[in-house]
This record gives C-alpha cells, structure tokens and sequence, in this order.
C-alpha cells in the first residue's frame, strides 16, 4: 500500500511501481512502471519528469508529471491526456528502479557521516514551484556481525555522494526485491526494458524457481537471450523449475545442439516430459497441453482432492479440474477414469471418494487436435480445461485456456502493443 506523508507530501518510488493510473473518469488507463528523473547534480535534487507506464498490454509509455493530477494511496490520476508514442529514454534522463536502486553512495553530512552503503529507495515530493524532485535518499549499510539487514538510513539528497559517477559492478539487491512484490508478468515487465547490465545482474541474482517465473512471461528473444547467458548447469535448473510446455515451447527456440546439451544436463525425468511436449505438431493440443495436472486415484477423497487444488503454484485454469485415473498417477497415466470439476467437490461432504463426483459427460481430446478445434471444444462445454488422452485411454495432459490462448494471440504478443479497439 503506497504511503504518502502529509505536507509536503512524500512518496516513496518501491510503493508508487505497480500502482493502477486511472484518467478523471475512473477508468484505468495502465501501471505504473518506473520514475524518470533529470540528475543535475549531487547536490541538487533531481526534478522528476515523470512515469514510466505499460499500458494496452507491453507498450511502454512516458507520462508527464504535469498529466498526473493526484497520487493517493495506492492509485494515480492523470489528466488523461496521454501521449501514446513508445517511451525511449534519452541520455540526459535516469531512471529512478532501473538504475539508482542499488547504487553505493557515501553519506557526507549529518549523524550518518561517513557511512558507506546502497541505496534501496528513494522519496519524492512538491517543491514549492509545485514540481516534483527527488528529496530523500534510503540507504542501507552492509550487514555486520550476526545481523541478517545492515542499519538503514534516510537523508537529505544532497547529504550523499557518488549519484552521478558511473558504476559498472552496481548489484541489484534492492531491485530484486522490489520485482519480489511484483507478480511474475509486471517483474518481467520491469526486466524486460533494463539496461542489459542492470538485467545481467538481475538474472544473476534471481533464485531459479523465480528466474522461471519470469522468464515464462517475457518475450521469446528476451528468453532465448537470458537462458544464452546462463552457465549450462544453471540454465539446466531453470528449465526444470518451469512448466514442461513453456520449457518445452523455449528449447525449440534454441539451436539444436544446445537444445539436447540442456536436455542432458536436466533431470531425466523433467528431460523426459519436455522430449515428449516437443514431439507434438506445433499448435496441436499435445504441443500446448502442460503434462502436470491435478492428478488423483479413484480411491482419493473431495478433502485430498481440495488439498492439491489449493497449492498457490497452480493457476486458476489448472486447477479448475481434477483428474481421475488408475495407476500410474504421472503422465502418462494408467486408464483415464474422467474429471471433477472443483465446483462440485465443493458441494460434496469432504469423505466422499471424488470418483463418485465425476463428470461422465466430459468429452476429451487427442493430441493432434488442431488448435481450432480445441478452441471450439472449451467454448462448446464452457471449460477453462480439458484432458488430453492418448489412443489407449491414458492421460497425457491437460490444455488450459491460458494454453490456448498463448498459441493463439500474435506470435511475441507479450511485447507488442495490444490497442483496445
């Protein structure tokens, strides 16, 4: 929740990324991404030009301050008035997350003199010309002795050094902690448009399940770049953390030889699942079904069936569905039994033993289902998923309507502008 302090007001640039920018009528017109500023000098404090923001899907945008009217807690209004052409930064311009978080700096006045550290945020407000400047500085010391986080500091702008020297071995601590706050697709957002040290040094801090993360939502060029830069053993362990079929979907981006020494150095049974997801014809169900749905045996009950539906790792559409099925419980399964919908479970006494709760309704689908016809087949029955058998009954994978649509929008839709029509 952004915080704004009374007058002068004060916000602090971690809270304000992310933030709704709604137009006067209420409407929300994008997010708030990053802060460009204007650094004169150390000991001036830099005027704000404005924001950053994503709006019509990836289209990155520049905002005025003068067409921001009011930011209160937890939103931003604007005038409306918005320039649509891409933002590109020019080089007299800084942007506030993409490289002043992080920097080392030297406090030169007041009780903190001398204190050498990093900065992990920073606060802006109203001069009294009524434009906004960076006024305050959060910087945070290295950690000492048994302490977990050094001692923080906030000074004045102008009671620090070392804001306009260049800094080619900058870290990126405190920006990994803010893309942390972010979900998956706006942290990909932010590194997508990084200065590509600054996203060398992300990538590199990153944890692999959540490098994994981001990488499912970035471009293809932006995935086939960072997993390029990543030692083969790392580049192995993301792979891994991924779905099978967006691992599945990146490897068949990379040249061939690099595709099968990543394939070894994985897991054999994640290497496995992904060698079978690239065996499918591109755009069929089998190409774009994930092989890692909520499977349980006949004898399961609703209470185990809730149980797994509620792992915070699965997305809405994956576990809309549980699938029922005789031993083995991995893909491919022994013979598909059917499905039950969540909805139902949840009407059931948790005791029940799910396979009384099936849906011997539910048509299924063959791998070489083309894509048209899986898009008919979950509008037809309205589903947000279905089960893919294969021709002995077995299950050997799910299609999600996030799948589909993944298939079906522009290829590199994530980077493209998608205009509301």
């Amino acid at each position: 929740m952004l915080v704004v302090s009374t007058a002068p007001s004060r916000v602090y640039a971690a809270r304000l990324v992310g933030l709704p920018i709604f137009d006067p009528q209420g409407d929300q017109v994008g997010k708030v991404r990053d802060l460009v500023v204007a650094i004169r000098s150390e000991s001036s404090p830099p005027r704000v030009l404005g924001l950053v923001a994503e709006v019509f899907g990836r289209r990155r945008i520049f905002v005025p301050m003068t067409r921001v009217t009011n930011i209160d807690a937890g939103q931003v209004y604007t005038t409306g008035l918005l320039n649509m052409r891409r933002f590109e930064q020019r080089s007299t311009e800084t942007l506030v997350m993409g490289e002043l978080l992080d920097r080392q700096v030297t406090v030169t006045r007041g009780g903190a003199s001398g204190t050498v550290g990093t900065i992990y945020d920073v606060a802006m407000e109203q001069a009294r010309n009524r434009d906004w400047v960076l006024s305050r500085i959060a910087v945070q010391e290295p950690a000492k002795a048994l302490r977990r986080r050094g001692q923080t500091h906030v000074v004045e702008w102008g009671e620090v050094s070392g804001l306009t020297r260049p800094e080619p071995s900058q870290g990126a601590t405190q920006l990994i902690h803010a893309l942390n706050e972010l979900r998956a697709a706006d942290a990909a957002s932010v590194i997508h448009d990084l200065p590509m040290s600054r996203r060398a040094a992300v990538v590199a801090a990153l944890t692999d399940e959540r490098l994994a993360d981001v990488l499912e939502e970035l471009p293809e060029e932006d995935q086939v770049e960072i997993l390029g830069q990543l030692e083969g053993e790392r580049a192995a362990d993301v792979l891994e953390e991924m779905d099978p079929d967006d691992a599945a979907d990146l490897i068949a981006e990379l040249p061939p030889e690099t595709a099968e020494q990543l394939l070894e150095l994985m897991e054999p049974d994640d290497a496995e699942d992904v060698r079978r997801l690239m065996a499918y014809v591109d755009n069929t169900a089998g190409a774009m079904m994930t092989s890692e749905p909520v499977i349980l045996g006949p004898d399961a009950t609703v209470a185990d069936a809730l149980a797994h539906v509620r792992n915070p790792d699965l997305t809405p559409a994956l576990a809309a569905l549980v699938y029922v099925c005789r031993q083995p419980l991995e893909t491919p399964t022994g013979r598909f039994l059917g499905v039950a919908h969540i909805q139902r479970l949840l009407r059931e006494p948790p005791s029940t033993l799910v396979a009384g709760a099936l849906d011997e309704s539910m048509q299924t689908l063959r791998p070489e289902a083309t894509i048209d016809e899986v898009a008919a087949h979950l509008a037809t029955y309205n589903l947000v998923a279905a089960p893919v058998i294969d021709e002995n009954g077995h299950l050997i994978g799910a299609v999600t309507v996030d799948d589909l649509l993944d298939h079906m929008l522009p290829e590199n839709w994530r980077d493209q502008a998608v205009r509301r029509g």
